[in-house]
């Protein structure tokens, strides 16, 4: 991947142990709408951990790193 990423650091709640793939990407604003979120994990655009996740309420925990369209987003557990 080419290019500088751009980082984003999301806290799960304090109640959270994870949060759905695409309520991650809706609300770190890296895509405008919940639709469009479906349609970038379905289209095997974003990456989990390296690895191509394509199951749209994957379980996202902390510690896990996801890469979509110049952004790389780090998860991080509620301290």
């Amino acid at each position: 991947m080419a290019g500088k990423l751009r980082r984003i650091e999301f806290a799960l709640r304090e109640d959270e142990n994870f949060i759905p793939l695409i309520a991650l990407l809706k609300a770190t604003g890296v895509v405008e709408s919940g639709s469009e979120a479906q349609e970038v994990v379905t289209a095997g655009m974003v990456l989990r951990n390296g690895e191509v996740e394509t199951r749209k309420r994957a379980k996202i925990t902390a510690g896990e790193v996801i890469i979509f369209e110049g952004f790389e987003i780090f998860v991080e557990g509620c301290d």
